[in-house]
């Protein structure tokens, strides 16, 4: 038993090691071919990191790159997943920005375009969808990822939207460097980013769920089973056609766990009727996932 734990553990972290280094190489590719040529800021700490490049693009020794200042902006934030999160989950959010500010360094841009609005989009599109995997996988791209996930845990907002409150000095950075309208096709992007972060990373999307079933204990086992989730439970409810005696049971889900639900589902009652709808706020207990 202690061996097979150990084992499934070693694949865990190669999978997070893994993850690690394929956001490395998405947020490369995002600065190095879309968002350099473009003229173009990303959000949180990369762009802050393209912002103190560019500004010391011509003090000598003192030039800090793109991939150094990631990583140094970054320290501080690793102190606060440690302390906030958890220490495996700073520690593979260490690996994933070193990575990243190595990525960065070793693959050459490549000019495609200078358009700013297909450098922004596909930028964005590239950097969002390496942040929602790197989440969606348990670890954190470091910088305004962090600050998102804390402050979502306190007030239930989506990493997308926090991303997005923080990033308006980025925007304007990018018109006082390069001219307002280059402030807008960074907005572009970083709304690209934060639209794909929230599709690509799922589990903060809540969901509720109405069962209505004949066959309430089983379907109750078997969600507590797959998704240990509270079940509301209201009886002696009647069908309109057959009027014969049903229980709804209500409860709310991440989309990021919409798969276990239907395999309890199969398992409890494959012709219940089961409703979805998104959830826009949820007051009360609700269990966050552990990192």
């Amino acid at each position: 038993m202690e061996n097979m734990r150990q084992l499934m553990q070693r694949h865990v972290y190669t999978i997070k090691f893994s993850v690690a280094f394929f956001y490395g190489v998405l947020v490369s590719l995002a600065v190095n071919y879309f968002w350099t040529p473009g003229h173009i800021y990303s959000s949180g700490v990369t762009g802050l990191a393209q912002l103190i490049n560019t500004l010391t693009m011509h003090a000598g020794v003192w030039h800090i790159s793109t991939g150094l200042g990631l990583f140094l902006i970054n320290i501080p934030m690793f102190v606060l997943a440690w302390k906030q999160v958890g220490k495996t989950f700073t520690f593979f959010t260490f690996i994933c920005v070193v990575f990243a500010s190595v990525m960065i360094r070793l693959i050459q841009p490549i000019h495609l375009t200078n358009d700013p609005i297909i450098c922004a989009i596909f930028g964005g599109a590239i950097n969002g969808f390496g942040v929602g995997f790197a989440l969606k996988n348990g670890i954190s791209t470091g910088g305004l990822d962090i600050i998102g996930i804390v402050v979502r845990r306190k007030t239930g907002h989506s990493i997308g939207s926090v991303n997005m409150a923080f990033n308006s000095l980025i925007v304007l950075s990018a018109g006082f460097v390069y001219g307002w309208p280059y402030a807008l096709y960074s907005a572009l992007g970083l709304y690209v980013s934060a639209r794909v972060i929230d599709m690509t990373f799922t589990r903060q999307q809540q969901l509720q769920v109405m069962i209505i079933t004949d066959r309430p204990k089983t379907v109750i086992d078997c969600i507590q089973n797959h998704l240990q989730r509270g079940i509301t439970i209201v009886h002696d409810v009647e069908g309109a056609y057959h009027h014969d005696e049903k229980t709804i049971l209500f409860t709310i889900i991440t989309r990021y766990e919409m798969e276990g639900l239907e395999t309890a589902m199969e398992e409890g009652d494959p012709d219940a009727f089961v409703s979805i709808s998104p959830t826009i706020k949820v007051l009360g207990h609700f269990t966050e996932s552990k990192w």
